[in-house]
């Protein structure tokens, strides 16, 4: 029982530094200097230091990566937090019931 309870505090614990994480990661995306701004397309001002994109390209090429980044982010929370294996003699009790 006590495992139980120090799993959920675990489980807590790991979602508030998950959207800490996820605000202060928003918030650096927020800021761009005013040199940058000048240089990125509009689409980007504000968001992205450097130069901007050189084709269209570019664009498909960031988002596919981004769509990828997400799902495998999303499905690694998602199993860490709810993992769905109730069997008592799978692995996962090895290291839970210590």
């Amino acid at each position: 029982m006590a495992a139980f309870v120090k799993l959920k505090e675990f489980r807590l614990d790991m979602k508030k530094a998950f959207l800490l994480t996820v605000f202060v990661l928003m918030g650096l995306f927020a800021a761009a200097c005013p040199v940058c701004d000048q240089r990125q397309p509009k689409l980007l001002q504000g968001i992205a230091h450097g130069s901007g994109p050189e084709s269209n390209w570019d664009y498909l090429i960031v988002s596919v990566a981004a769509i990828i980044v997400i799902l495998t982010l999303f499905f690694s929370a998602k199993m860490l937090i709810k993992p769905g294996e109730k069997s008592d003699d799978h692995i996962k009790r090895l290291i839970i019931n210590i």
